[in-house]
């Protein structure tokens, strides 16, 4: 048997919604066609864990069911650096923000700059932890990606406004949530994601478990996380 051998990076996603009880509409771009992962496919904004997150000051951590949830299944506890991740992809690749007005109180990260020069700090609590999905083996590159959900309404400015954008996803757009799956090129995983929050699009409040589908070299396992309260002695 072979082992796939390919590093799991961690790694955070953001599905932005957008007037999700009159006409809901999600956030997507296309990824470059020479890409080495998921070329030229529609794909929510997102990318892996930096070492730096962990160290970004967020003016509001993630809510506490989603942070318990994270925790679950997991050997290390990354909810900080995750949420951090979520925000900091969500500003490269759509230029739009999540936080609050103030001032960092510390060095702000090269990566972080064109935020914080708006006079933002991250906030993570509209954050909604809602999927987990790792890549299966035998691809160029895996992630152990947690998908997070945002009400558009809680996003600073006009969420049209992609200017401050990097070039990473091109065809920035809403794209109405009934046409995502039948008219775009999107990965499968994108596809599974997509009927889970067309399910639950007209409910706000935070799913009862949040899937995740576990691909490790041996099967590949649908579980739900439904998170735990740290014992007394923990």
């Amino acid at each position: 048997m072979t082992i796939d051998k390919t590093a799991i990076r961690n790694a955070a996603t953001v599905i932005a919604l957008r007037d999700r009880i009159t006409d809901p509409h999600v956030l997507m771009g296309q990824r470059g066609a020479t890409a080495a992962f998921m070329p030229s496919k529609f794909v929510f904004p997102g990318g892996a864990v930096d070492a730096a997150d962990a160290d970004v000051p967020l003016a509001q951590p993630l809510p506490d069911l989603c942070a318990e949830r994270l925790l679950e299944d997991s050997a290390q506890d990354l909810r900080h650096a995750l949420a951090a991740a979520a925000i900091r992809e969500l500003w490269e690749e759509t230029g739009l923000i999540l936080g609050t007005p103030g001032a960092w109180s510390g060095p702000v990260p090269e990566d972080w700059q064109g935020f914080a020069d708006r006079g933002h700090v991250p906030s993570a609590q509209a954050l909604q932890f809602v999927f987990r999905a790792i890549t299966p083996p035998g691809r160029p590159r895996r992630f152990d990606a947690r998908f997070f959900l945002i009400d558009a309404s809680d996003l600073v400015g006009d969420p049209d406004d992609f200017s401050a954008a990097s070039d990473e996803l091109s065809h920035l757009q809403w794209v109405p949530l009934d046409k995502a799956r039948h008219e775009y090129d999107l990965p499968f995983i994108t596809e599974v994601v997509l009927a889970e929050i067309a399910a639950r699009a007209h409910d706000p409040t935070p799913p009862a478990s949040v899937p995740f589908f576990r691909n490790d070299d041996e099967a590949s396992l649908f579980i739900r996380l439904r998170g735990y309260a740290p014992r007394s002695d923990e």
